[in-house]
């Protein structure tokens, strides 16, 4: 029997198994209810958790925890148990982390104890006791009543294994999180990273709102929107690629500080870095330049590795990251110059010269590159050659016009617009510029976005007539930012994915998985 054959024998059995499991975890409840027992009441009310029982009494000597008898009343999964005849201990895992029980026959009543009997692990229950010191030292609540809250009918996975299988994992991320604390704990710390953000921008004077998720005319980023239809109104709408056109709306209003971590939509690829459907902080700042928004990058960050990791450094996938500022802050010509020796000024002023290079570093373009713009092929360049480069926290700045449709021109070189990104590890954080507040330049731009969108770059930005008109009421010098939440709780949790860090990533639909839950869904409903 070769590999393959005996790991489809292995499945086989444990689907089997599984099912066999389900049947008979099934008829126990049915017996449940039958006998008079409801196995899904709502009416049990903790009053401790695991971790305040092991905060408040963990500490104490056996001698005196067992003189104190001390009474708590708890609920929580049954995730481990072990039974001896006339006595057993299992493991509760609530909300707050894990705690012993210990049951024995002579102590609860006779009801309880048949009760018992029909517990599984994956069940919920409730209940109260005093604690104790095992033999082993361990502290554990020695049940005096329980109460079966919730009767499991598919049985979790074995104890040693776990979830494993990665593409599973994401798939039933309810079971992730029950099976595997780490993962608990890195959307914890996602919740932690948030409410701090929110806090660092409140401190600051900024004002937290939401804007629409459903727009007329997609904007604010370059991207492939999700198309879709409103009945009533009888129009196209598309799901939201950035806020930002709305949020330099609410400048220009008044409002000269404003944020929104919101969710937007890409028609694009998924990879480690990109997901469909991802998180952002988006911030504007009225009388503020990039340059400025550079200096509170590094203040917002540096207090988020701190806060996380008691440091300034961390270690993201075995490479140690020093986020101590100020960083580095270097244009993209300096970029591509640094890391590409045969390359020569001169593929900056020439665009055939620039061509030929990119053709070469990047031979998927040798044919179509003439097609885009000089500003367009600059940035291939440095994305195919530099980009990657950069592992400490890097200000990647000056970036060519033709890319960054929205950005202020620089003052010294208009071919250059007042802009950066914050790139660790070798990926873009962060991008921010000094914002266009000019509303015939800005037009001319919408106009060369049309041109190149009519060429077949579904990427280009449309016309947005009603944000030319709030442009033309005049918005204040501002500076605006946007940082990839999702990329960043990454870093902050050494997860070496972006599905690691969304509970529930977008994946392709398994239509033979669904043909398998369907048969086994109609085995249930036979049973």
């Amino acid at each position: 029997m070769d590999t393959k054959e005996r790991k489809d024998k292995t499945k086989k059995e444990t689907k089997e198994s599984r099912s066999q499991e389900f049947i008979h975890r099934l008829q126990t409840m049915h017996e449940l209810r039958s006998s008079g027992t409801e196995p899904y009441p709502n009416d049990f009310r903790p009053k401790d958790t695991a971790k305040e029982c092991v905060s408040n009494f963990d500490s104490l000597p056996k001698e005196e925890l067992e003189a104190r008898k001390e009474s708590v009343k708890i609920a929580g999964r049954v995730v481990a148990l072990r039974r001896f005849g006339k006595a057993a201990f299992a493991h509760l895992q609530d909300r707050t982390g894990k705690l012993q029980a210990y049951f024995k026959r002579d102590v609860l009543s006779e009801d309880e104890w048949a009760l018992f009997k029909k517990i599984d692990v994956g069940d919920i229950m409730g209940i109260s006791g005093t604690l104790f010191r095992t033999k082993t030292d361990e502290l554990t609540v020695e049940a005096k009543e329980l109460r079966l809250l919730t009767k499991g009918l598919s049985p979790l996975p074995e104890k040693w294994h776990g979830l494993q299988n990665v593409e599973s994992r994401y798939r039933q991320r309810y079971l992730d999180l029950l099976v595997n604390p780490e993962v608990r704990d890195v959307f914890k710390k996602r919740t932690e990273i948030i409410r701090l953000i929110r806090e660092f921008l409140n401190e600051r004077d900024y004002v937290e709102v939401e804007t629409p998720m459903m727009h007329h005319i997609p904007g604010g980023a370059a991207a492939r929107p999700f198309k879709t239809h409103h009945n009533a109104l009888g129009s196209d709408l598309y799901l939201r690629i950035a806020p930002e056109l709305y949020l330099k709306r609410l400048v220009i209003g008044g409002i000269e500080r404003v944020f929104e971590v919101n969710r937007n939509f890409r028609n694009e690829g998924v990879s480690t870095r990109h997901n469909p459907e991802f998180t952002m902080l988006e911030f504007y700042e009225a009388y503020a330049t990039y340059e400025d928004l550079m200096t509170l990058t590094e203040e917002l960050v540096c207090s988020l590795v701190q806060a996380l990791h008691k440091s300034k450094k961390l270690t993201y996938q075995g490479t140690e990251l020093d986020f101590t500022a100020p960083w580095p802050r270097i244009t993209v010509k300096e970029a591509i110059l640094m890391h590409n020796s045969e390359a020569s000024e001169a593929i900056f002023t020439d665009k055939e010269l620039a061509l030929e290079y990119l053709a070469k570093v990047n031979p998927s373009l040798a044919t179509g590159g003439e097609d885009l713009s000089f500003g367009k092929i600059i940035l291939e360049i440095f994305e195919a050659t530099a980009e990657d480069k950069f592992i400490q926290p890097t200000f990647i700045t000056q970036y060519p016009l033709e890319v960054s449709p929205l950005s202020r021109k620089n003052a010294e070189d208009e071919t250059l617009v007042d802009r950066f990104e914050l790139i660790v590890n070798g990926f873009e954080i962060a991008n921010a510029f000094s914002e266009l507040n000019d509303p015939v330049d800005q037009r001319e731009r919408f106009l060369e976005q049309t041109k190149e969108r009519v060429a077949g770059d579904e990427e280009a930005q449309m016309m947005d007539e009603d944000f030319l008109t709030a442009l033309e009421y005049g918005m204040p010098p501002t500076a605006g930012e946007g940082i990839g939440i999702d990329r960043l709780v990454m870093l902050l949790t050494d997860s070496p994915s972006i599905r690691d860090v969304i509970l529930f990533p977008l994946l392709k639909q398994r239509t033979k998985e669904v043909r398998e839950d369907e048969a086994e869904n109609k085995t249930k409903e036979e049973v």
